[in-house]
């Protein structure tokens, strides 16, 4: 290629420096200068464009394709997947459950069904007697509230401190009715619980009413607790739920709850819950348009939809059939896609794909209405080939029209 560009640079230097006007011999006949010219620039015009000497907006088609994946993974460490009909099914129905996987085995969900310090009681006592330590008043009872102390009793006038905390709502009925025989006559007690303040989890960020909730005994989802909050305060397409247990956090889209119930896991006590706005952007670059961030204005965006949003491609410069998509995938669909690199991607990690489309099939158009974009897409549509002698053309033709009204003016 050296050895090209050489000669194409000394065949223009030879052609433009040659003094006067005339003809230039080449080999056995004469060419007119204004031929030689023509002839040069195409010369070292398609010189250039072998040569890759020209910038370009990224990689065009040819440079990345499903040919090869295995070579391509192991210099980039990313697989392509050409979107045909044979895969956008599984594309579509495919949904991570990463965020409900965070949580399994990590706390039991739910609320202990057994007391604790604070929670709070209403302790009812009837007796047989009209005249008894407890009767009185229109019910001919007495309703008794009482708190959870710091050492786990609560306190019953005639049965003292009773002890609470580790026994269930029946234990405590059962504990303070016996205290009470000898002393009311024949007494029957019911022990309501008000509030299990002693499990509880805490709900802040863009929520209408953050703060601590308790929980009450029966198991309480996610959702339902968030629902106690007030609900988020943006979009729910635009709003995402993190949940930190313990050692462990995940995030998940607000709508992520509702569309997949196994990510609606059962919330454990002194559980921490974030509602954030964040809108979803996807960043557009090549031979669209407009190369710009373009943000989600609907629940939902599909591809023929981003390429609208930006403008469509560009006549003089795209490639029809080279439209990438990069994002991180789940491993086990990539598995599924490409069952011969299961071995290369064990695990549930993240790995980074590229998707190809082709719109010179009508069939392209089709697919593109059900792939759906996603949060930190990045499309990328590439250049044709041809391309790059227009780009040359165009830096070269205020060279060519200069040099010709250089020449009007000496003849």
């Amino acid at each position: 290629m050296p050895h090209m560009m050489e000669f194409s640079l000394d065949f223009v230097r030879t052609s433009l420096d040659t003094g006067g006007a005339g003809c230039y011999q080449t080999g056995t006949s004469w060419v007119d200068r204004g031929n030689m010219r023509l002839i040069a620039t195409m010369v070292l015009a398609a010189a250039l464009t072998g040569c890759a000497a020209l910038p370009g907006d990224g990689p065009a088609a040819i440079n990345i394709t499903s040919q090869d994946v295995e070579t391509s993974a192991q210099s980039g460490d990313y697989t392509v997947v050409t979107i045909d009909n044979a895969n956008i099914e599984l594309i579509k129905a495919y949904r991570p459950l990463a965020f409900a996987n965070q949580f399994r085995g990590v706390g039991r969900g739910g609320s202990p069904t057994l007391l604790g310090v604070g929670d709070t009681l209403t302790v009812s006592i009837w007796e047989a007697a009209p005249d008894g330590l407890f009767t009185g008043g229109e019910t001919g009872s007495s309703r008794i509230p009482s708190v959870v102390d710091e050492s786990g009793y609560i306190f019953i006038p005639y049965a003292g401190r009773v002890r609470a905390a580790g026994l269930s709502v029946e234990g405590l009925r059962q504990s303070i009715q016996k205290k009470l025989i000898g002393k009311a006559v024949e007494p029957q007690v019911l022990v309501s619980l008000e509030n299990k303040l002693s499990t509880t989890a805490v709900v802040v960020g863009d929520v209408v009413k953050p703060g601590v909730y308790p929980l009450s005994l029966r198991d309480t989802r996610l959702l339902e607790l968030v629902a106690k909050a007030g609900g988020a305060r943006e979009a729910t397409y635009e709003t995402v739920v993190t949940l930190k247990r313990g050692n462990r956090a995940a995030t998940t889209r607000l709508e992520d709850l509702i569309d997949f119930p196994e990510n609606n896991v059962q919330i454990s006590p002194n559980d921490n819950i974030l509602l954030s706005h964040r809108p979803r952007t996807f960043s557009a670059f090549g031979a669209v348009k407009t190369n710009q961030l373009v943000p989600f204005k609907t629940k939902s965006v599909t591809l023929a939809e981003a390429l609208a949003t930006v403008g469509g491609l560009r006549d003089e410069r795209a490639d029809a059939n080279g439209i990438f998509l990069f994002r991180f995938e789940d491993a086990a669909l990539v598995r599924r896609l490409k069952p011969e690199l299961a071995d290369r991607y064990p695990g549930n990690a993240e790995v980074p794909i590229v998707y190809k489309l082709g719109l010179r099939d009508p069939r392209g158009f089709f697919m593109s209405r059900f792939f759906e974009m996603r949060d930190k897409d990045i499309l990328y549509v590439s250049n044709h080939p041809t391309a790059e002698l227009g780009k040359f053309l165009q830096i070269i033709a205020p060279l060519i029209s200069n040099y010709s009204t250089v020449q009007r003016i000496a003849d």
